[in-house]
């Protein structure tokens, strides 16, 4: 089998880290994944090394593809302008649509035109995004809830050996590292990471801060200017750039420091890095909005603060750091938690049961490819 996943933004993010995952997993399944985006957002090095990747929003080149490959399905991910090229080119074969954005203005605009290509079911990450989706569809197309899974081979707690101690960023020796991950834009919300990092800093010298990632956000600019200005580069490092495959060692690091990951995030659909830090044994701390409470279960794999409450994230990160029975509770829980719940073995197969379906494969062939 063969399937095309079509997405506007190669990004360093959790749609591309999913997808990352799913097309290795689907390798042993004897699926072939190719990949089609239309910007280059730093992502490249994410899929390059997995899969076929075509970068272009030239229409011709896009005909091309589509004819050459014969591709046996195809994944459209929030990107609208595909179902034009879908229906103008005539492609036959069934259309999946994953409606990843968990905000209700741009999703509406990702879903424009949806109707002409009729697709076989919407996919969506979580049970949040289903109740999202479900405002703005025809309720005669099916919405499925399939997990991002990840790796928990690869994704995985370290020993203090196993990690890159003389590679940056280096585990501080006498701070505890909290750590946001993600970009810098309005709804990951890193203002507010800023305002917690602030009152930590007026209460404490034993934290420190680290933003992972953030190099081609949108945002860049406007963060580097308030970090700066609000006296904060002693206590929040920045790293812009990290490479996809060294975030085991950053969650290492991290563990090691005996710190926890941070989200400040007004909304997400789903939210890779929550799944990654768990199966690295790294507890999560996060706002109790749209999806999290479905990944992040409350005082057993992480804990949860009121949107918007710097108080009440400050409390939970000295909560997290400060109780050795806690943290240590919290990183067990964690790591089982993403092992049984968020495993390519337990989210993938819904997958690839599903393309089996819809592309007529042979239903029983559920052994990987030797």
């Amino acid at each position: 089998m063969k399937i095309l996943v079509i997405w506007r933004l190669l990004t360093v993010g959790g749609v591309n880290a999913g997808w990352r995952n799913r097309a290795i997993y689907f390798q042993k399944y004897g699926i072939t994944t190719d990949f089609l985006y239309t910007k280059d957002l730093g992502g490249m090095h994410m899929v390059q090394d997995i899969a076929t990747v075509y970068l272009t929003k030239d229409k011709k080149e896009i005909q091309e593809i589509l004819n050459k490959n014969k591709y046996d399905a195809i994944i459209v991910v929030d990107t609208s302008s595909a179902y034009k090229w879908l229906k103008k080119f005539n492609y036959q074969g069934p259309i999946i649509i994953e409606a990843r954005t968990p905000e209700l203005i741009k999703l509406q605009k990702n879903l424009q035109g949806y109707e002409q290509i009729s697709p076989y079911c919407f996919i969506v990450p979580s049970s949040y995004q289903k109740r999202v989706l479900s405002i703005l569809l025809d309720k005669s197309i099916p919405i499925k809830v399939v997990h991002n899974g990840t790796d928990t081979s690869f994704f995985r707690p370290l020993a203090e050996n196993e990690l890159p101690l003389k590679k940056e960023p280096h585990i501080p020796s006498d701070k505890k590292v909290i750590a946001y991950i993600g970009r810098l834009d309005t709804r990951k919300n890193w203002r507010f990471l800023l305002k917690v990092a602030k009152l930590v800093k007026k209460e404490r010298n034993d934290i420190e801060f680290w933003i992972i990632g953030g190099n081609k956000s949108v945002e860049k600019s406007l963060f580097q200017e308030e970090w700066k200005k609000q006296g904060l580069v002693d206590i929040i490092k920045w790293f812009p750039v990290i490479p996809y495959h060294d975030m085991p060692s950053i969650y290492g690091k991290i563990k090691a420091s005996g710190g926890c990951t941070i989200s400040t995030t007004k909304a997400e659909s789903f939210g890779n890095t929550f799944i990654e830090s768990m199966a690295c044994g790294v507890p999560v701390i996060a706002p109790n909005v749209s999806s999290i409470p479905e990944i992040v279960i409350d005082r057993n794999t992480g804990l949860l603060y009121r949107e918007e409450h710097v108080r009440g994230a400050v409390q939970k990160i000295y909560e997290v750091i400060d109780f050795p029975e806690v943290y240590e509770k919290l990183s067990k829980e964690s790591r089982q938690h993403a092992e049984t719940k968020f495993s390519l073995s337990v989210c993938a197969d819904k997958y690839i049961d599903m393309l089996r379906v819809l592309t007529g494969s042979d239903a029983d062939e559920s052994r990987p490819i030797s």
